[in-house]
């Protein structure tokens, strides 16, 4: 098992790259969510805003991924459909393809979305423990258990 990656950042569109670079060993499904998540806060929080992005496997191969924000409000929405012409809205829906889990966590500092994938480092990625932890629920997302 990989020690966890974590990554203080202020989140822009210039970081979103680094932190695809700085997760490159996790795979690019791993990338491609933390790519979305972080540019998520950028849209719908503004830029500036103080993010953490924690990647770690478990022992059977899966990874989490978490990125938390300091605004507990500004919740995650998979959207039904997207139109053909419209330049957002894809982010989620790639998420929710992509992982096998994934949902929101409300803690002191914020809230947390995270996702889980399989496959580990160069696959996918997935569950690691339980959703949330101390100080944390379970809110928005899918959870096939």
């Amino acid at each position: 098992m990989r020690p966890a990656t974590t990554l203080e950042l202020l989140a822009t569109p210039a970081e979103v790259s680094g932190v695809r670079r700085a997760l490159s060993a996790y795979g690019a499904d791993v990338q491609l969510c933390a790519s979305e998540l972080v540019t998520n806060v950028v849209q719908h929080l503004g830029e500036g805003v103080p993010v953490t992005v924690r990647v770690w496997c478990d022992e059977g191969g899966r990874t989490r991924l978490e990125v938390t924000d300091p605004d507990p409000r500004a919740l995650p929405v998979l959207r039904a459909s997207v139109g053909a012409d419209e330049e957002s809205g894809r982010g989620l829906a790639l998420l929710d393809a992509l992982a096998s889990r994934w949902g929101v966590a409300h803690g002191p500092g914020g809230k947390t979305v995270w996702c889980e994938l399989e496959g580990g480092p160069g696959g996918g990625a997935v569950p690691v423990a339980s959703a949330g932890g101390p100080g944390r629920t379970a809110t928005a997302g899918r959870d096939p258990r």
